[in-house]
C-alpha cells in the first residue's frame, strides 16, 4: 500500500517561447533563452502522507536549469502554502523533492542545488481554460489554454511526454509570468511564453 497519495490540479509557466523544447526533445534540447526558469504549481485537492492530511494545500516548485534539463545541475526551491503546519510542510517537502519516492524522484538526480523552502499564501484559481496562481510576492503567473478546434472549450493536449507531473499536458500560453524567488528572476507579459496545465495523481 502506498504511504502517500495526492491528486489535484497543476499549472506552470516557464521562460521558453511556445512550445517549450523540453517537451518535444525529452529534456535534451537547449531552452529557447539558453537557460530555463520555471514555476511548477500544484494544488492538492485530496491527499495525505503517513496519516497527515494535505487536502486544500498548494505548493510551487521553482526551477532553474542552466542549459538543457537532461544535463542536470538544476537549482530547485520550494514554496509551500502558509496554511500548512510543520507536519504538512515536511510531508510536502518529501514529496516535492522526491525523497518520498514518486514522480519527482526521477528528477532528483538532475538537481545540483536545493535553494530552500519558503512559506507564502498561495492562491490557485481556475475558470475554464484560464488559470492563475500567486504565491505571496514570489510568484504571480497566469495561463490561457490553447483552445482546440475539434473540441471547443477544451485545450489542445500533448501526450506521452517526459514530464514529472503528468505524461499528458494541456498546452497554454503564459499571459503573465513573474518569478522573484531563490535567485530566479523573470518577468514577461507578452503572451508568447510557454505554459501547461493538467490534473495530477501521484503516489509513493
Amino acid at each position: 500500500m502506498a504511504s502517500w497519495n495526492i491528486k489535484g490540479q497543476y499549472m506552470e509557466t516557464c521562460n521558453c517561447t511556445l512550445l517549450c523544447p523540453c517537451i518535444w526533445s525529452n529534456l535534451t534540447a537547449r531552452p529557447t533563452e539558453g537557460a530555463c526558469d520555471a514555476a511548477v504549481a500544484l494544488r492538492i485537492d485530496q491527499g495525505s502522507k503517513d496519516g497527515v492530511k494535505l487536502d486544500g494545500l498548494a505548493f510551487v516548485v521553482m526551477l532553474h536549469s542552466p542549459g538543457a534539463m537532461a544535463q542536470g545541475n538544476l537549482t530547485v526551491g520550494l514554496i509551500v502554502d502558509e496554511a500548512a503546519n510543520d507536519q504538512q510542510v515536511d510531508a510536502i517537502r518529501a514529496i516535492a523533492t522526491g525523497e518520498a519516492g514518486g514522480p519527482m524522484a526521477a528528477l532528483a538526480p538532475l538537481v545540483g542545488k536545493v535553494a530552500g523552502i519558503e512559506k507564502r499564501p498561495i492562491k490557485f484559481t481556475q475558470k475554464g481554460l484560464a488559470i492563475s496562481l500567486t504565491a505571496g510576492e514570489l510568484v504571480d503567473q497566469a495561463i490561457e489554454g490553447l483552445e482546440s478546434a475539434v473540441k471547443p472549450g477544451e485545450a489542445i493536449v500533448i501526450d506521452n511526454v517526459a514530464h514529472p507531473v503528468n505524461s499528458r499536458l494541456s498546452l497554454a500560453k503564459a499571459t503573465r509570468s513573474r518569478f522573484h524567488a531563490f535567485g530566479i528572476d523573470w518577468e514577461d507579459m507578452t503572451g508568447t511564453r510557454n505554459g501547461h496545465f493538467a490534473p495530477f495523481a501521484w503516489q509513493g
